[in-house]
């Protein structure tokens, strides 16, 4: 008799389930989808500890009959692909056929469904059928999976605790939500609502219930198009960031999905905007032809591959900058917002269930959602003494920015997350501002009408000059070069070496000229005139290990970074006295910049404390 044999049914679809049923967050997946494509416009999800108990989904799709209720439990049973050509166009969220057969044989499952004419009740255990009866003939389905893992304990052995399966779960609705706003969700746990949503379609709305109202105003809406794809959704103003990139969720023609190289694209649309290691809140949206995206590449349907997609790339960075670039505005000064933590008592969250840790459960949530809160600027101390020193001149002159064309400006202003959508805005321009005098060298003072600015002066410049460098590098001119008195010599290993043979031509596009100066070693005879003095041996060694480290250089990474680099040392510093003239050239400079509000790094330029926010403090005002 031969070794290989044919698994049965009931082996195969647990082994199925150990690709599709990971934890309780995968089986509401796969309920909620299935509830989408049925066409509900509700969706109500029950949890009773975190899932791993029971998971109830009713919804008031289009249900079933007998016979399709029967066969929906069988493996590779689907409504959603009936010939090989659908396979290349799916416009459903679920088409595999294999997520119930593999839910039922490793839990407990009761399915009430109905067409409007005819009802069903099933009740299955390990996949195998133990009750069939008719049901009622409410229009949907019902469907409850209970003691999940029941019959794998060595699945169940390697579930996280309750506090984070349930966020996972929380994470997962939110987002089908987020992907589907014209669908009402709600979602709760033990009895207590975690999640509602209205189903109007106002994705603002969704943003509010999941982030928060204070969010939601601070997010805009962009769209764009190319030949092949629409892109669309919300985007955070550069003032809301989180410190994860789980804020950003995107949708493929309605699909919940990641995809890292899109990611990328949205954050280089923020390049400059936002500090180091920070990232915003986006809900994108891409819509275009099926055929053009291929997700029958993972069991769970996360990944997807994309054709063309350089030009969609190109469309979401450009797209989400160009609304970045006209929204911007001046940071305020916010009061601190505290949030009061309820108790038990007062929301009875937990009460049903014993075994749930609140104070777990919250720090849970808040490593999820990175629950951030706008601070409170300290309070300004009565000023005793001005110490007098002469002020030293600035080292290197302001260059000044190029002149742009300014804008009227439209305020951003949303009452109640759920109004009309707001409004795009246009640039604010930059404000005509009156020098009073400069903080401990490094701050500038500045008054208007509406109150008082105080300016980094090292951010300032570092704007003006990044501008000023990002232009000379672009266009790297053979007469602006100057020899060096003392050439610079460079030695590497020999595999480093080859590296930087073949990336000559990129090198020299930002003005490091290598020359060969034995088997692995370079020499540097000239550079830029605009290389800053006595920093030229510290740039070109910096751009030459960005290549060594990328393996591939790319110039236009190579350009932004040479020129962050160059504005960053060529500014002046803290503790730095600048006279008045200097302070005047300064903000006259900046205010001809493309972007005067933050510095390369994405840290603010200015802060605009208003006239009656100073009188509140002083309590002129109550």
């Amino acid at each position: 008799m031969g070794k290989i044999q044919i698994m049965d049914e009931w082996l195969s679809n647990k082994i199925a389930a150990g690709e599709v049923v990971e934890r309780p967050a995968s089986v509401v997946k796969e309920l909620v989808e299935n509830a989408i494509d049925a066409g509900s416009t509700s969706i109500d999800v029950f949890l009773l500890e975190a899932g791993l108990t029971s998971i109830q989904v009713i919804d008031n799709g289009s249900g079933m009959d007998e016979e399709d209720a029967l066969i929906s439990f069988s493996r590779h049973a689907t409504s959603k692909i009936h010939q090989e050509h659908d396979l290349f166009r799916i416009r459903t969220l679920g088409f595999r056929g294999e997520a119930l057969a593999s839910i039922a044989s490793v839990s407990k499952m009761t399915l009430i469904t109905s067409n409007g004419e005819s009802g069903t009740y099933l009740e299955l255990e390990g996949g195998h059928e133990v009750t069939h009866k008719p049901g009622p003939l409410r229009k949907g389905t019902d469907l409850t999976v209970a003691q999940l893992f029941f019959n794998t304990p060595a699945r169940l052995k390697y579930m996280k605790t309750i506090q984070t399966e349930l966020g996972h779960t929380i994470d997962l609705v939110n987002r089908l939500a987020l992907g589907n706003p014209h669908i009402a969700f709600r979602l709760l746990h033990n009895g207590q609502q975690l999640l509602q949503t209205n189903g109007r379609g106002d994705v603002q709305q969704v943003l509010a219930a999941i982030y928060g109202v204070h969010n939601a105003k601070k997010m805009v809406p962009f769209e764009g198009e190319s030949h092949d794809y629409k892109v669309s959704g919300f985007v955070s103003l550069p003032e809301v960031t989180r410190a994860s990139k789980n804020y950003m969720s995107l949708f493929v023609n309605g699909r919940w999905v990641k995809h890292y190289l899109v990611q990328k694209a949205i954050v280089d649309a923020y390049h400059t905007y936002l500090p180091i290691e920070r990232f915003p809140i986006v809900a994108l949206f891409i819509e275009g032809d099926p055929y053009l995206t291929d997700v029958n590449v993972h069991p769970a349907k996360h990944q997807i591959r994309l054709s063309k997609e350089p030009e969609l790339l190109k469309l979401i960075e450009e797209t989400i900058r160009e609304t970045i670039r006209h929204v911007i505005r001046v940071p305020q000064m916010e009061k601190k917002e505290k949030i009061v933590q309820p108790t038990t008592e007062q929301l009875n969250i937990w009460k049903p269930a014993p075994k749930l840790d609140v104070e777990k459960m919250n720090a849970i949530v808040e490593k999820l959602y990175d629950v951030q809160t706008v601070q409170e600027s300290s309070m300004l101390e009565p000023v005793k003494s001005i110490p007098e020193s002469s002020p030293t001149p600035v080292e290197e002159s302001f260059e000044p920015a190029p002149p742009i064309e300014e804008e009227p400006i439209q305020n951003v202003i949303v009452e109640e997350a759920q109004q009309d959508p707001i409004v795009k805005s246009t640039k604010e321009p930059f404000p005509a501002l009156e020098v009073v005098g400069q903080i401990h060298g490094t701050y500038i003072v500045a008054q208007m009408e509406d109150g008082f600015y105080l300016i980094d002066q090292h951010a300032a410049q570092e704007r003006i000059k990044y501008e000023f460098f990002r232009e000379k590098v672009g266009m790297v001119n053979p007469n602006e070069r100057q020899a060096l008195l003392l050439p610079l010599t460079f030695h590497y290993a020999a595999d480093e070496a080859l590296l930087l043979r073949e990336n000559k031509q990129e090198l020299e596009a930002v003005g490091v000229f290598l020359e060969e100066f034995g088997q692995s070693s370079f020499v540097v005879r000239e550079h830029p005139s605009w290389f800053p003095k006595g920093e030229e041996q510290e740039i070109i060694e910096d751009l030459i290990e960005q290549v060594l480290t990328t393996k591939k250089a790319d110039v236009k990474k190579l350009r932004e970074a040479a020129a962050i680099m160059m504005s960053c040392k060529k500014s002046i510093k803290a503790n730095h006295f600048l006279t008045r003239e200097q302070m005047v050239t300064l903000l006259n400079d900046l205010r001809n910049a493309d972007n005067p509000f933050t510095c390369p790094h994405g840290r603010p330029v200015l802060i605009h404390f208003t006239t009656y926010e100073v009188e509140k403090m002083f309590k002129r005002v109550m």
